[in-house]
């Protein structure tokens, strides 16, 4: 048998057993319903911000005009910004005529061993236990997130209805651009290759994951788990959050958001390829062995199935096989967001943008760049986290 087609038997298997044992990932199913409450807890969004005055307006705009019963207020840290995003969150507040729910606090000075964002947000947490401490739930966002108007409600409602610890919702990202078109919605799809949703919700299961556009969480699971300081350096924040509950025996779930989306633009391929740079050496663990794995991982089940389908010979019908279920596993996800279906036949185009960008992950942190966000570098080889 020729190399071909052992290539185009491996492909083939591997999607046959990606579609069949693996959580069922690629399926898209509406949030379940859950009863409205007698009583509505009282909440606190607690949301770090640093140099985000384009769009902190709407993020504190969208929260104010939540449709929820319950007493909801807003705790934002300023993380040391320079464009004036206190100003432009206390302006937000003031034109709704609701600065009283808001309160704007700025970040002390980053200690050493501490990510930035999570250094803000424990500033944040600090803040709204302080000032709220009847609060039963705390939402822990990022500052370029526009919530829909009833997001909140129906996460409250679903907490409490299932007796949750915490729930998570992965807020649809733009895809505005050519390049988000392409990107994107592969990005998603990953996430829900290596955690797949429903082994998420599943107490039975090792597997957690949250997003950290959107964290709904009780305070008392909060503080059992250590706080904030618990995952003080973690750049993978929100999956590291998540581990933590489930750790502690913590009910937890992870869903896509309805209508809750994230504000942040990438207009070319330069701000995509360091959104997954970012963190994607990280998530290998800075293991040069993983990475490899990945590498030819990628290749055979993403990248080898178009290229066997389109030759002669050995692997043409097995790659065209693994081709088809490739595409079949990634179109509810270009429906999910809304794109023409032509886009699901691109996913091994787009897995190569991801392997360019993996490898370039690891040659950052390496040369002492990784994890680079808002100025601050904060994953590299032999060293500690930096401001």
């Amino acid at each position: 048998m020729s190399l071909a087609s052992l290539a185009g038997l491996a492909g083939a298997g591997a999607w046959a057993w990606l579609l069949t044992m693996r959580g069922s990932f690629w399926r898209i199913e509406d949030a379940p319903q859950a009863v409205v409450p007698e009583a509505w807890p009282q909440v606190v969004a607690v949301i770090p911000a640093r140099d985000e005055a384009d769009v902190i307006g709407a993020t504190i705009e969208s929260l104010l005009a939540q449709n929820y019963p319950g007493q909801f207020s807003v705790v934002l840290v300023d993380d040391h910004s320079t464009d004036g995003t206190a100003e432009a969150a206390r302006r937000a507040a003031e034109e709704m005529g609701l600065a009283s729910r808001v309160i704007v606090v700025e970040a002390p000075e980053l200690p050493r061993g501490w990510t930035g964002k999570m250094w803000a947000q424990s500033h944040g947490v600090a803040v709204a236990r302080a000032k709220f401490p009847e609060a039963e739930l705390l939402l822990l966002s990022d500052a370029d997130i526009r919530h829909g108007p009833g997001e909140l409600r129906r996460t409250v409602s679903r907490m409490l209805a299932e007796g949750l610890d915490m729930a998570s919702l992965m807020v649809r990202l733009s895809t505005q651009s050519l390049w988000e078109k392409a990107v994107v919605p592969a990005f998603v799809f990953f996430f829900r290759m290596l955690y797949p949703f429903a082994w998420v919700k599943d107490s039975r299961s090792t597997t957690a994951a949250a997003a950290g556009g959107y964290v709904l969480i009780r305070p008392v699971m909060l503080e059992k788990i250590g706080g904030i300081k618990a995952i003080k350096d973690a750049l993978i924040d929100d999956c590291t959050l998540a581990a933590a509950v489930k750790a502690h025996h913590g009910r937890l779930t992870l869903d896509l958001a309805e209508e809750t989306i994230s504000t942040r633009r990438y207009e070319g391929p330069e701000g995509l390829w360091r959104m997954i740079a970012r963190s994607a050496y990280t998530q290998l663990r800075h293991s040069p062995l993983l990475l490899i794995g990945t590498v030819l991982a990628m290749l055979l089940v993403f990248v080898a199935p178009p290229l066997l389908a389109m030759r002669n010979g050995g692997g043409a019908s097995t790659g065209a096989l693994a081709w088809a279920a490739m595409t079949i596993a990634y179109y509810p996800m270009v429906r999910y967001y809304r794109l023409w279906p032509f886009w699901a036949l691109a996913l091994p185009l787009v897995s190569l943008f991801y392997l360019g960008a993996t490898l370039h992950s690891a040659w950052m942190y390496y040369g002492g760049k990784g994890g680079e966000w808002k100025g601050r570098v904060q994953d590299t080889h032999g060293q500690g986290k930096a401001s």
